[in-house]
């Protein structure tokens, strides 16, 4: 089959590589159709994180089931699913508390299983991991390009909100206009916040957080933007989310936030070497939460919005390109031509 290799920093290639196989009763094989490019590939695409040589690469995987192990229950072949970036079992015990990430038996995508930027996945733990998509939908091209979100960017950006504590009514400042970024503004307008204030750098981005439900937008850096967004605020909001994960975004959600108040933080964290200073949390007594989002305790519950149109995240996809050419959609999201990269497979 054919699937994306990583070659070093800016080099991913398409090559042939194995099928993958079932190697276990709890196993399926997909046949991925839809996949994406993640902002947080491209760490290791810009040689900022260590990753090896040659190895597959993907993480947000959508395809019709070919192949199922003698245990799996919940789908079966013929059935149109995606997966979450995790894997997990969905019956331990961090899984039952909605914590799928810590999950005892969880996995990564890559290595044997195929990675997910590639024609063929093995999803290990099958009957935890992949989420069904209702027959009525899986061949309607508009549903599909707004659930692939679901796969990590949605869950993600409404983890940070219900990490902040995000409430009808409320107030809340999302830091970072990346996809994440965008689907946290989604995430608090759809948890009913009265207002909506998005941070970030680019016009075309804040904009489109506008059509997402930003009520006020703040396009200037450092201490500036910070000044505008407490005086957009009255002093700052209780609820901020943090969705960028550079010791930059991560002061800036500190400053902006109440005493009192809550981040949700789920930027996945760079730069932060020097460690990070509690003081401002200590002293304005400041929660912390949030981290790696279990985005398939989320999946079904977004999945229903989705599907009933309350909630459509896919216009955080600004660029389309097929498996062969994925490297061209690796360039633009590093040079930010493109928010986020829909691959067809």
């Amino acid at each position: 089959m054919r699937a994306a290799v990583y070659h070093g920093p800016r080099d991913v290639r398409v090559e042939d590589v194995p099928e993958p196989e079932l190697s276990a009763p709890t196993d399926a094989i997909v046949r991925v159709t839809h996949t994406a490019v993640c902002g947080s590939d491209l760490w290791f695409y810009r040689g900022e994180s260590d990753r090896d040589l040659g190895s597959k690469i993907g993480h947000e995987p959508m395809g019709i089931v070919e192949a199922v192990g003698e245990e799996v229950r919940s789908i079966e072949p013929g059935d149109r699913v995606f997966a979450p970036f995790k894997i997990s079992c969905g019956s331990c015990e961090f899984c039952r508390k909605g914590l799928h990430t810590s999950c005892v038996n969880g996995d990564s995508w890559g290595g044997d299983n195929g990675g997910a930027q590639g024609e063929k996945i093995r999803c290990p733990q099958a009957d935890g991991t992949l989420v069904r998509v209702p027959d009525r939908y899986a061949d309607d091209e508009d549903a599909l390009r707004s659930l692939l979100p679901l796969t990590d960017v949605m869950g993600t950006g409404h983890h940070a909100a219900v990490s902040a504590g995000v409430e009808a009514g409320e107030t809340a400042v999302v830091v970072g206009d990346g996809a994440v970024g965008l689907c946290g503004v989604l995430a608090a307008r759809r948890l009913g916040a009265e207002r909506i204030v998005a941070v970030g750098h680019h016009e075309d981005r804040l904009e489109l957080a506008e059509s997402f439900g930003a009520t006020d937008l703040v396009a200037e850096r450092g201490d500036e933007a910070v000044e505008r967004v407490r005086e957009l605020t009255g002093g700052g909001a209780n609820h901020v989310l943090e969705c960028v994960g550079a010791a930059s975004s991560m002061e800036m959600a500190t400053e902006v936030c109440r005493p009192g108040g809550t981040i949700g933080y789920v930027g996945v964290p760079h730069g932060l070497d020097g460690g990070l200073d509690l003081f401002s949390f200590f002293g304005d007594n400041i929660s912390l939460r949030g981290g790696m989002a279990p985005v398939r305790a989320y999946a079904d519950e977004l999945m229903a919005d989705v599907l009933q149109g309350t909630l459509d995240p896919a216009p955080v996809f600004t660029k389309t390109v097929d498996l062969e050419n994925i490297a061209e959609g690796y360039r633009a999201m590093d040079e930010r031509e493109a928010i986020k990269v829909l691959v067809e497979v």
